[in-house]
């Protein structure tokens, strides 16, 4: 294994080695890192390319330099892009995360919703019925119903990961739906109406319930 850095650019592989030692749990998350001229020792550098691979890190989330405290670990790995980790993400993993997320924000949507946020929803209920529409029309009103709802959950965490799933989503659900439509149009329309008439009784019980089963058999339907 090598311990120390031996070619160019140092500060790059400096970091990469501080983040190797991260990743191998030599300094568990918060824990601080040793002092400097420790660190520019085992590893073969001077102290301004330590500095330089510490900012990379602290630049990438890993790092934290606090002044007159040290340095500290704030991740144990680099986080990637939200963007490329959907694009890479199959259809079955997205719904898996929209599952946990959906079914929270239809039981928090069951408690606060406003007289208006159940109008929306009950509009964006009457749009997505099936008419015959083309598919990209069909997954667009099917997404502001479920969109619809997520705001009546007055949780504005929960609106923005949503939305940033909706772009792998449509796509994926509008090529999937050329291939295979989903069973039973009738029956998935149903339980969007089963959803949103346990918004509007304020049962979140039975509001996060529709909401994961169907899901989950939208889920089974692709996979």
């Amino acid at each position: 294994m090598v311990s120390q850095v031996r070619r160019h650019p140092l500060a790059a592989q400096a970091a990469e080695l501080l983040l190797t030692r991260i990743r191998n749990g030599e300094w568990p998350l918060g824990h601080r890192l040793p002092g400097e001229k420790t660190l520019a020792a085992q590893l073969g550098v001077g102290r301004s390319t330590l500095r330089e691979a510490i900012r990379e890190l602290a630049g990438r989330g890993v790092l934290d330099s606090r002044q007159g405290a040290g340095v500290f670990v704030t991740a144990l790995d680099v986080t990637e892009d939200w963007d490329v980790v959907l694009r890479r993400a199959t259809i079955a993993a997205v719904i898996e995360a929209r599952i946990a997320i959906e079914a929270e924000a239809a039981a928090l949507a069951a408690q606060r919703r406003t007289p208006a946020d159940l109008r929306a929803i009950r509009r964006a209920l009457a749009a997505r019925e099936p008419h015959g529409e083309p598919i990209a029309d069909h997954v667009d009103a099917d997404m502001a119903f479920h969109r619809a709802v997520i705001v009546a959950a007055h949780n504005d965490v929960l609106t923005q990961l949503f939305d940033s799933f909706l772009p792998r989503l449509r796509v994926a659900m509008i090529d999937m739906l050329k291939i295979r439509p989903v069973p039973s149009e009738p029956a998935d329309h149903d339980a969007h109406t089963r959803l949103t008439d346990a918004i509007a009784h304020r049962n979140p019980s039975a509001a996060a319930e529709f909401s994961r089963m169907h899901l989950t058999a939208l889920k089974d339907a692709f996979t």
